[in-house]
């Protein structure tokens, strides 16, 4: 046992590998286990590392972000291609009111932040941190950090706490809204609507052929994409806009995915084969236990020393914009499930709500949840980031 516990706790490379595999393996295993048909699926990998990490298993933190950020573009990367072949059909068709509904979504949820920090005693810069966190915005809390920095305040660091305290809360944030909205409106999923992809010549396949054609079409989109999230774009804020490890791969993917089919670059068996949705599951696993083991013990310490009411205040963030503007798209304007899952986790830039809503789709094909994503996902970037920098400049 002791060889066991020095192993982990000398926190190497060997160490943190293992870890990673440990909570993808132990989270998916526990994904299986449905209670009344429910389950939060690849969502517990999240939080096996959380436990894992609150437990104090020693990680090397530069390679926990190393694979937390090269699992984030995989999935990212992999839901544009799915979703590339049909999606400027599908903006055309609701585009327009998805945007909306996610601005809807932004800034009731930036007003509920502000008017906490306000009841609660909270400085706005602090709780620009919190509500980056609840709704998963890295490029917020970057830019909320960044705009403190410039405006020579010091809570730079308090940010980031605040951030790290909210984020888990902000991931299964739209997770449990869809579910309570289903079940508010009683949605029957046999009921709703589907939307498939548009199968192109070739038809999918899984021969060694289908897998190199994928595995080259993969990393010529991640060096595109990559490089177009990391061109600057000047907006007039005080942190200039990139569109990140996410944004990039996403616009480059969908372009790829959606022209490269067309012109026969690319066919079915690379958009919708098995190799590329292997890549999109072990990318969100990847992601999520990355996650959960860098931010396990920054949680429970944050909490213990009386940050547990921005936990509360992560709750409230999260869940109510979503509802809020949930129920009115279902009941008012009679907006399928699948398209408000994949609502929910764009307007929250929550890749993992869009893994929960592919799952419960149950079918490759669906591409519902993943168009209204990638519909929104742009705009709601570029909103969140902007509205952490007000907060924070609201605090000077």
């Amino acid at each position: 046992m002791e060889p066991i516990i020095n192993f982990f706790a000398a926190g190497g490379t060997a160490a943190t590998l293992v870890a990673i595999a440990l909570a993808v393996a132990l989270g998916l295993a526990l994904g299986r286990v449905k209670i009344k048909s429910f389950s939060l699926g690849v969502t517990n990998v999240l939080f096996v590392g959380i436990a894992l990490s609150a437990m104090g298993l020693a990680v090397d933190h530069r390679l926990v972000f190393l694979m937390r950020d090269l699992g984030l573009v995989l999935f990212i990367f992999a839901i544009g291609l799915q979703t590339g072949p049909s999606f400027f059909a599908g903006f055309r068709r609701g585009g327009l009111r998805l945007n909306l509904l996610a601005v809807a979504i932004v800034v009731l949820g930036a007003v509920t932040a502000l008017l906490l920090a306000v009841v609660g005693g909270e400085s706005f810069d602090v709780m620009a941190g919190v509500y980056s966190g609840a709704i998963t915005s890295t490029p917020g809390m970057s830019a909320a950090q960044q705009a403190a920095s410039g405006a020579g305040m010091a809570s730079a660091d308090i940010i980031a706490n605040g951030y790290a305290v909210s984020y888990p809360i902000g991931v299964v944030g739209p997770i449990v809204c869809c579910i309570l909205i289903r079940n508010i409106c009683h949605v029957r999923l046999d009921n709703e609507p589907v939307a498939s992809a548009a199968a192109e010549k070739g038809g999918a396949t899984t021969d060694a052929s289908a897998v190199g054609k994928s595995v080259a079409v993969l990393f010529v989109g991640l060096l595109l994409g990559v490089a177009l999230g990391s061109i600057e774009l000047p907006v007039g804020m005080k942190v200039p806009m990139k569109l990140g490890l996410a944004g990039g791969p996403l616009v480059v993917a969908i372009l790829m995915g959606h022209f490269g089919t067309r012109v026969g670059w690319i066919d079915n068996s690379v958009t919708s084969g098995v190799a590329m949705q292997m890549v999109r599951e072990m990318g969100i696993a990847l992601f999520l236990a990355s996650v959960g083991l860098s931010a396990g013990g920054s949680f429970v310490q944050t909490i213990s020393g009386g940050g547990y009411v921005w936990v509360v205040y992560a709750v409230v963030i999260a869940l109510l914009p979503l509802l809020v503007v949930g129920l009115f798209a279902r009941r008012r304007l009679n907006l399928d499930f699948y398209s408000l899952m994949g609502l929910a986790g764009g307007a929250t830039t929550d890749t993992p709500a869009l893994a929960y809503a592919n799952s419960v789709a149950n079918n490759p094909s669906n591409c519902l949840p993943s168009a209204s994503y990638a519909a929104v996902y742009p705009l709601t970037v570029f909103m969140r980031i902007f509205t952490a920098q007000v907060m924070v400049m609201m605090a000077v």
